[in-house]
């Protein structure tokens, strides 16, 4: 049985929404890399909180992934944060993202996802995030 969003919610207080990608076809490979345990790190800009500056991860704050129809998928937990420049971003961060092949393939994909959402700019700063998913939502429970 699925959990409802209220129902993550309740069991998981204080922890925020987050729906990762722009578009469904990379919120469905997304949420595939996290259930398959590839993914366990992603970035943004700190840009993308200044309208809800709680929405920003924290350390240790468990907070619930969203598919794209905005059902519950995951509870996440924030292992780290970094602050790191586009540019000084390197080989060693890119194999916990995912779905990066390397760092020239990184920079192409950020460059891509935040020329589509609000405009890229090669000396942004970006949040590191580690994390790990203490629960899959879309896994069914033995009985």
């Amino acid at each position: 049985m699925a959990i409802t969003l209220e129902q993550a919610l309740k069991r998981y207080p204080g922890a925020q929404t987050y729906r990762p990608g722009d578009s469904e076809a990379l919120n469905r490979e997304i949420l595939g890399l996290m259930r398959s345990g590839r993914k366990t790190a992603t970035c943004a800009v700190p840009e993308e909180f200044e309208a809800d500056p709680e929405s920003r991860p924290v350390v240790g704050r468990t907070d619930i992934a969203l598919d794209w129809e905005g059902n519950p998928a995951f509870a996440t937990r924030t292992l780290s944060l970094e602050e790191i420049a586009f540019s000084d971003m390197d080989e060693s961060r890119i194999p916990a993202q995912g779905e990066f092949i390397d760092l020239d393939d990184w920079r192409r994909g950020y460059a891509a996802y935040y020329g589509r959402n609000g405009g890229f700019d090669p000396g942004m700063i970006f949040i590191y995030e580690r994390f790990e998913v203490v629960e899959d939502f879309g896994v069914e429970e033995p009985t």
